[in-house]
């Protein structure tokens, strides 16, 4: 191969050929592939359109799509490839920040089921793995026995070790176990020519004898050998002698005193040389205990200029953050908890230590803490022994990536020069130059990354939509390498080269490593055709932009006014930078689907990418009637779990809503749109008639054709309507606390008609606090359900009733309390998205509250009597995702309640979402994850609480347990003070039951007597 080899004459710009995009059948690869694995083949566009991109400023539409079952189907699929010409790209969890991980190329993704751990040998430290396995799924496993595999970067929760592996990953502790490559013993390798072999280490003796034995492993390690021995000077006088040096190929990993490792040389080879079917990872000692110090400086500078100092202390971990981060997030009002627990400075370095026990991680601590406060410059210093609290400061600098995405006020910022790295003792004195340069640029970020290793992450306000913006950007990048390099330092030292460093590659290594690495290329892939573009003869940093100069979105006319997006459905859409929480399979809302489907178009992210591909029409042509992106929203449950969780706040749940608002345009909807989209109509009905309501609805036989003519699953009860509706009841009662400050209690939908009881005990509550409750008698509805349906037009109309009925006590700034999480979110924010110019939306947003804000707001006037009570408390998914649930906690804790509220995710009914005839199995299988198992494992005296109808409902169908509101707590506790033991919890449903069942026993008793009458009639008659 060496005469296809190109000399780089100057180190600034490569001069080697860009590869050619393939130009071969499509549809007969496609055809082929079907015929031989047994694994899913997507060769469509609207699964193109979905693996287009990764978490990286790039953009490549693939050939298509394979999804293998197992190692036959891998090598089934090169094989065909091969035939055919095609490339190849494996992929894992596609979160590559650098490009690596979007190509014209046949995309294996490893992580639907090729994800599992085959052995973990606790005695020798070590497992085997598949590569779609996720990093924590292995880190869990290998707890059980003391150890963990070490490098775990800010993903661990749903990166793979594949992606891992092909990136060389770090993380976090590095610090205390190394990068991937590090940690990697063996590998098993395919090469596009179909040959597969085990490789590892090899000592001289044991290198002769592999290449004596001859065959394809033999002249691999023979001319692997050669490369070694003409390189191998160059290689350690090139090489930069720091901790975090990822970028190009790990020749290092070749020389004899490194053991001739050639797995670890594959390691960080980004796929541009092999496919990996298997790894054998070394495991470490897992600390049994760990301790969180975090220290405060002046600047971030500062805090880098004390590395050193810190380091001498022997952390397992340090990282380093700065204020312009903490103001991020406290602009996106995320972890806003967290952020109260900081000490004092406007820098901090997260120091963590570990131990064989707890005692022994805090005296490590403790140590480096006296050993700072005898110095002048001693920073503010805070030890976290509540491993709650440590971790919920641990989530601040994982969600940096996101987090300094899409902040409010600020330019977007994007990845492009976002883990450069130094030596740790140099990191004070880069960052100020890096600063200096930035500022030279007219670009503002946040630094913050690995301290610790010299590893600096940013994100940074390139303009990559014109070309001088983008040429801007190319000549920073420029100097910014030139820069990292007189520090000694690496072009990345986490992310990898890919796309966007591998044309600097010259400049770090020199044309003659730069030969090497085509050679080490070419060893393995002779044709050139595993991720053809990456790391070496590489397209141009500027090249595949996920956006450039000709980006022109459609922008249609939309419902919402996407007033935080610049007016733009497609600025809302291209939120989405590829982080990919979305894909976690534990912890928090987002996202429920995906976590029992696993598949990329179920993800807030894939759901993201395929709206913005829309927007983009040069792969997905139909506009509002594509169905691919139909079918990828149809499993969004709207939970908003992912405006909560995502760290750039995308919200499906608007983005399905306005979608759906256009794709149903003359169309007629599904049956079940209209059951429940408008069940505020129906129920109101159902309201004069509630016993003949609910004697067809209950009845076996007639509620089967009542389902069946709603479109819900016959696996479901439906719910019976109250015999007396809420507002009936409090038109008939006396007005209590006369002139004293008025409160209006929102009468949604489901708990005026369907559990008033709720509605009730909110009234108790309220007035025990001596506010005069009043209640809007008119048929008022947020329209919570028309969202979920694109029924965005009447849902508007709605909201101009709202207002407009409402308008004095709006003016009078008179508050109202909601029940229901779901119906008050609508106030908080699909109103305003809607109506972003009417000053009464504004007003009545901020003047709305959660019963459980409103008390916590108000609490000096409420002194609920102590219940001695355990409860599990199940979050609404929108109260976490807008209101956190904070506030519900600080009630019961006033109240002497002692709860758990687990991070367990959606309970799977949302709203209808559970209801409907083909989300049954799936709505369960998103409440077995971790709801029900929680609900089972309770003793039968805690309480369940889920302020939620649809949770309630989820509860009652699924278990054998009755769920509370929140007021029905507050109710018990006025009525028991200080009871304790086995709570009747049953009884509050109980009569409403026995309420409804007394109905339709009146109306099934009058139906038979007048059934008497006909027949006495009709036998007088005959």
């Amino acid at each position: 191969m060496a005469e296809q080899l190109v000399t780089i004459v100057n180190p600034n710009v490569s001069l080697t050929p860009a590869p050619t995009e393939w130009d071969g059948d499509a549809a007969r690869l496609e055809r082929a592939l079907r015929g031989r694995i047994e694994g899913e083949v997507r060769f469509d566009n609207g699964s193109r359109a979905l693996y287009a991109t990764d978490g990286s400023n790039y953009r490549q539409v693939p050939i298509g799509v394979v999804i293998p079952r197992h190692e036959a189907d891998v090598v089934n699929t090169v094989a065909l490839c091969r035939e055919f010409g095609a490339p190849i790209l494996a992929r894992g969890g596609g979160t590559s920040l650098a490009g690596q991980c979007c190509n014209v190329a046949v995309v294996m993704d490893f992580s639907k089921y090729m994800n599992q751990i085959i052995e973990i040998n606790a005695a020798e430290r070590w497992a085997r793995v598949q590569p779609g396995l996720v990093l924590d799924v292995l880190r869990k496993e290998a707890a059980k026995v003391g150890l963990t595999f070490g490098p775990d970067p800010a993903t661990h929760n749903h990166c793979t070790l594949g992606g891992m592996i092909g990136n060389n990953s770090c993380g976090v502790h590095s610090v205390m176990a190394g990068r991937t490559s590090d940690n990697i013993l063996e590998l098993d390798i395919l090469t596009y020519d179909g040959d597969r072999m085990t490789v590892g280490a090899a000592s001289e003796t044991e290198l002769e004898s592999i290449v004596r034995e001859g065959g394809r492993r033999g002249e691999i390690y023979a001319r692997l050998k050669a490369l070694r021995d003409r390189y191998g000077n160059l290689v350690r006088e090139k090489y930069p002698d720091i901790p975090r040096r990822v970028s190009g190929y790990n020749l290092d990993n070749l020389l004899p005193e490194n053991g001739f490792n050639v797995a670890q040389a594959l390691v960080g080879s980004e796929c541009t040389c092999v496919l990996i079917l298997e790894a054998k990872v070394r495991l470490v000692k897992n600390p049994e205990a760990r301790t969180l110090l975090v220290l405060g400086y002046p600047d971030v500078y500062c805090a880098g200029d004390h590395i050193p100092e810190v380091m001498s202390a022997g952390p397992i971990g340090c990282e380093g953050i700065d204020d312009r981060l903490v103001s991020y997030i406290k602009r996106k009002n995320i972890h806003m908890q967290d952020l109260k627990i900081l000490p004092e400075g406007k820098g901090w370095l997260l120091v963590e230590f570990g131990g064989d026990s707890k005692q022994g991680s805090d005296a490590k601590a403790r140590q480096l803490m006296r050993e700072l406060k005898s110095k002048n410059d001693a920073p503010d210093m805070l030890l976290y022994d509540d491993e709650k609290i440590a971790a919920m400061v641990w989530e601040i600098r994982e969600s940096a990536l996101g987090a300094t995405a899409f902040v409010p006020g600020e330019p977007v910022t994007w990845e492009g020069w976002e883990d450069a790295a130094v030596l740790p003792e140099k990191v004070g004195h880069y960052l100020r130059a890096f600063r200096k340069l930035l500022d030279a640029y007219g670009y503002s970020c946040s630094l913050y990354g690995h301290f610790g290793q010299g590893c600096i992450h940013t994100r940074i306000d390139f303009k990559l939509t014109t070309a001088p913006g983008i040429e801007h950007y190319r000549n920073f990048v420029h100097e910014a390498s030139d820069l990292v390099l007189s520090f000694g330092g690496s072009l990345s030292g986490e992310h990898g080269d890919g796309q966007s460093r591998a044309e600097l590659l010259p400049k770090m290594f020199g044309p003659e490593l730069i030969e090497a690495f085509h050679e080490f290329k070419s060893i393995w892939d002779p044709q050139w055709m595993m991720n053809p573009g990456k790391v070496v003869r590489a397209y141009r940093l500027d090249e595949n932009l996920r956006l450039g100069a000709d980006y022109k979105p459609w922008a249609p006319e939309t419902h919402f006014q996407f007033p935080d997006d610049e007016g733009s459905f497609a600025h809302a859409a291209l939120r989405c930078v590829g982080v990919g929480n979305c894909r976690r399979h534990e912890t928090k809302t987002m996202c429920p689907s995906y976590r029992v489907t696993y598949e990329e178009m179920h993800s807030t992210r894939g759901r993201a990418h395929l709206l913005f591909e829309l927007t983009k029409e040069d792969v997905l042509h139909d506009g509002w009637r594509d169905e691919t992106v139909k079918e990828s929203l149809d499993l969004c449950l709207a939970c908003k779990g992912c405006k909560g969780d995502c760290p750039v706040n995308v919200d499906l749940a608007t983005l399905k809503a306005e979608f759906l608002s256009h794709y149903f345009e003359g169309k007629l909807r599904p049956r079940h749109a209209y059951a429940f989209g408008l069940i505020d109509k129906w129920a109101a009905l159902a309201s004069r008639v509630p016993g003949l309501i609910n004697l067809i609805t209950q009845l076996p036989g007639l509620s089967a054709l009542a389902k069946l003519a709603a479109g819900m699953s016959q696996e479901r009860s439906i719910p019976a309507f109250a015999p007396e509706t809420f507002k009936a009841w409090f038109a008939r009662r006396e007005r209590r606390n006369v002139g004293g400050a008025k409160v209006i209690l929102w009468g949604d939908t489901f708990n005026n008609y369907f559990t008033p009881l709720t509605a009730q005990a909110a009234v108790e509550a309220l007035e025990s606090g001596g506010y005069e409750v009043v209640v809007p008698m008119q048929h008022l509805c947020c329209g919570r359900p028309l969202y979920d349906f694109g029924m965005l037009a009447m849902a508007k109309r709605y909201l101009q009733k709202i207002l407009t009925t409402l308008e004095k006590e709006i003016e009078a700034g008179v508050p109202i309390v909601g029940l229901e999480p779901s119906c008050i979110s609508v106030f908080r924010d699909e109103m305003c998205n809607l109506l972003p110019r009417d000053a009464r939306a504004k007003k009545l947003k901020a003047q709305t509250f959660l019963l459980s804000e409103f008390l916590d707001k108000n609490k000096e006037k409420f002194s609920f009597p102590h219940l001695d009570a355990k409860a599990l408390v199940q979050g609404h998914c929108h109260h976490k995702a807008l209101f956190k649930i904070e506030t519900e906690e600080n009630v019961l804790r006033r109240m002497g309640v002692d709860f758990e509220t687990p991070n367990n995710g959606c309970c799977g009914m949302a709203g209808s979402f559970g209801f409907e005839s083909d989300k049954f199995d799936i709505s369960s299988s998103i409440a077995e994850h971790e709801l029900l198992p929680h609900i089972a494992n309770a003793a039968k005296s805690t309480l369940i609480l889920a302020d939620g109808f649809s949770c309630r409902e989820q509860i009652a169908q699924l278990t054998d347990r009755e769920a509370l509101h929140l007021a029905e707590v507050m109710q018990m506790s006025l009525h028991n003070p200080g009871r304790s033991g086995d709570f009747p919890e049953r009884a509050i449903r109980e009569r409403q039951r026995q309420s409804v069942r007394k109905s339709m026993q009146r109306v099934g008793f009058g139906l038979a007597l007048g059934a008497v009458a006909l027949a006495m009639w009709l036998l007088r008659r005959s």
